[in-house]
């Protein structure tokens, strides 16, 4: 499909939803993980692109990147693709040829396009103490640093599966030369890393700020992640939860060849300070908070809260439209969004939260709204008698009303 065809579509996408554009559902595999199986994909298709790829622990929203999953990999994994009359064109096209159309002639001046995505995260076990590197040494292999941002749904956490706690940084009085020798007894079995952490409880209906250069283990809640347009890692623990080896590979993914054995350079990876933060729970941890009035919440018909907030790389909200109600919700710049509970009408679509999703089935549950759209206002109605419509919005950077963290 050339260039005019692409835009034809986009055209007839944008027209027929009146400014908003449905997404299809975008998985992606992980080879070092084991799907929590909250995603509500079906089970038959967990490893639906094949055992040797992994499986499907991971669906990403309003996605300009591919996915980094090394050899294997299709160039459009981890894409986007909007949907029209059966017919597909990615995100990452309609920003490069109607980028101002999308999300606006000043975030197109100032960001260059759509610099954020998002994903659910959901794995059965821990992940290893890794970090995602600074855009001075994402740079260093062609990449940007990428900073992210938790928050943990309700409506995909019924089961907290093996390990709900995350492990963050390194306790305070942590040296150097401690974390050195982690690195140095990598083929020994456990390197012990962990011993030199902390772990926190995790709490659905709140989350954690994790900017590059921070250690970090992901506990076993469903996740969902705003995060900057990147996919750079470097693992640093060598064994999880005593059956899963992590190969050294996995260390120097995103680090130049040169590089692989010196330890003083995987050392400059580290937010060292940050690190060994003595108040990082207070310094991270998020709670949400209202962007609404909450003794509003009746009489208007819906609430908004913050719950991704003070980053200068993107934002997230949770909005919840009362049973039965219909609202026009407006925002000051575009947005993608994807819908957690409920049914209804978003503008011109359908929208529903599904409870089973076949691999490769379009769904009603995400959606792009344009910058105009956005301030124009997106009329929703609630058409249950009894449940909320719940919807996740994420934004580019940029977003006016976003509160800054305390």
């Amino acid at each position: 499909m050339n260039d005019q065809e692409k835009q034809g579509l986009l055209s007839q996408a944008l027209d027929q939803g009146k400014g908003i554009v449905r997404l299809l559902p975008t998985w992606v595999p992980r080879s070092f993980c084991v799907p929590g199986r909250r995603l509500r994909l079906h089970p038959k298709d967990l490893y639906a692109l094949g055992a040797h790829r992994g499986g499907i622990d991971e669906r990403w929203f309003s996605s300009t990147v591919r996915a980094d999953n090394g050899p294997g990999t299709p160039d459009d994994e981890g894409l986007s693709y909007i949907a029209v009359d059966g017919k597909r064109v990615t995100l990452l096209d309609a920003i490069g040829l109607m980028g101002e159309t999308f999300i606006g002639k000043e975030a197109m001046d100032t960001y260059g396009g759509w610099v954020m995505y998002s994903k659910f995260f959901d794995n059965m076990y821990p992940l290893p103490h890794h970090l995602h590197q600074s855009d001075e040494k994402a740079a260093a292999v062609g990449k940007l640093g990428k900073p992210e941002a938790y928050y943990y749904p309700a409506q995909y956490n019924f089961a907290n599966d093996t390990f709900p706690y995350t492990f963050f940084g390194f306790e305070a009085g942590t040296t150097k030369d401690q974390v050195l020798d982690c690195l140095k007894r990598w083929n020994e079995g456990d390197n012990g890393i962990l011993r030199l952490s902390k772990a926190y409880r995790l709490t659905p209906g709140t989350g954690w700020d994790v900017p590059p250069g921070i250690l970090h283990a992901p506990g076993t809640l469903c996740t969902y992640e705003p995060q900057r347009a990147s996919d750079v890692f470097s693992m640093w623990q060598s064994l999880i939860a005593d059956y899963q080896l992590v190969d050294w590979s996995m260390v120097v993914k995103d680090v130049p060849p040169d590089k692989h054995h010196d330890f003083d350079y995987l050392m400059s990876l580290l937010d060292w300070e940050a690190n060994v933060d003595p108040f990082f729970g207070k310094t991270h941890f998020t709670a949400p908070t209202y962007a609404t009035p909450q003794e509003a919440k009746h009489d208007i018909g819906y609430s908004e809260k913050w719950i991704v907030y003070g980053s200068e790389f993107y934002s997230a909200k949770e909005l919840e439209v009362l049973p039965g109600r219909s609202v026009i919700v407006r925002d000051p710049a575009a947005y993608g969004c994807i819908t957690m509970q409920g049914y209804g009408r978003f503008g011109a679509h359908p929208i529903s939260a599904p409870s089973l999703i076949r691999f490769g089935e379009a769904t009603e549950d995400e959606f792009f709204v344009t910058a105009a759209t956005a301030k124009e206002g997106v009329s929703i109605t609630n058409l249950s008698s009894t449940e909320p419509l719940v919807i996740l919005k994420h934004f580019n950077p940029g977003n006016p009303e976003m509160p800054q963290r305390v």
